[in-house]
């Protein structure tokens, strides 16, 4: 198969233990990278630093790490990064989550069957270890059902995905839009014809738990959603309809209660 980059990105805020699992959920991959990206979003934390020192010693020469003297927020990082990976196939991965061991085998496959530019799939939540999940989030399959997807939605979730390096760079590259970074990258490579496709098996465990939804609930969460999904709506990819009510949606998930949120995102944006 062909070889293919990881790209990461890690911050001080992170947990130790929770980047290790991370980082091995993707050495045991059974397609191997060559190339392991890990942008250190800003001076990072002793622990932090330990586990990055331990994985070099584990795995010489696989990875690069790029440090940068600030934090930037996690589109700039992406964006640093992105222009670090060796190979024109890349994977994402968050520093906290855990990928299943065929996860990159079958985007490998799908991004050559399906002559696409980038390749998702589904994921479950879970909170302390893999073994306690909860919901997950599954996502549109072919390119006409995402296109329609993205006017309103995500249509990949982001530590899923599988993309072109030279597909992304047409597209921009990933750019400063806090919480909403990977969306807006979507909708511009959709804009210039490239082609998505999201596999229907969960790819990725992401780690969430009440904290999620809490972050969520501010005032500041919702105006982020709101700019992001203006600045989606003036690419010209989705009709003003389509931001009016997402915008809406975001704005009223974002003020309800935390419980009342916490069931609304079971009941209606996850699957059980």
């Amino acid at each position: 198969m062909e070889d293919y980059s990881i790209l990461m990105s890690v911050y001080w805020k992170e947990k130790a233990e929770y980047l290790k699992e991370s980082i091995d959920s993707m050495l045991n991959q059974t397609v191997m990278s060559n190339d392991f990206v890990i942008v250190c979003d800003g001076p990072l934390t002793k622990e932090l630093d330990g586990v990055i020192e331990e994985m070099e010693k584990k795995r010489p020469g696989l990875f690069q790490i790029i440090r940068l003297e600030r934090q930037k927020g996690l589109g700039n990082a992406l964006r640093h990064g992105v222009a670090y990976c060796r190979n024109e196939r890349i994977a994402r991965m968050d520093s906290d989550d855990v990928s299943v061991s065929d996860r990159c085998e079958m985007q490998l496959l799908a991004l050559e069957e399906r002559q696409a530019d980038l390749v998702g799939g589904n994921i479950i939540e879970f909170s302390d270890s893999v073994s306690n999940t909860g919901a997950g989030r599954k996502v549109p399959e072919t390119d006409a059902e995402i296109r329609k997807f993205a006017k309103r939605r995500n249509p990949f979730n982001h530590p899923s995905v599988m993309f072109r390096k030279s597909s992304v760079l047409k597209a921009g590259n990933y750019m400063d839009c806090p919480g909403f970074e990977d969306y807006y990258l979507w909708v511009r490579m959709l804009s210039c014809g490239m082609r998505g496709y999201n596999i229907q098996k969960d790819l990725v465990y992401m780690r969430t738990g009440e904290g999620m939804y809490k972050r969520r609930g501010s005032f500041s969460y919702a105006m982020l959603g709101i700019k992001a999904r203006w600045k989606i709506y003036q690419t010209g990819y989705s009709a003003l309809p389509d931001f009016l009510i997402s915008a809406g949606g975001q704005l009223l998930v974002s003020i309800i209660p935390l419980k009342l949120r916490t069931y609304f995102y079971g009941k209606f944006l996850r699957r059980n």
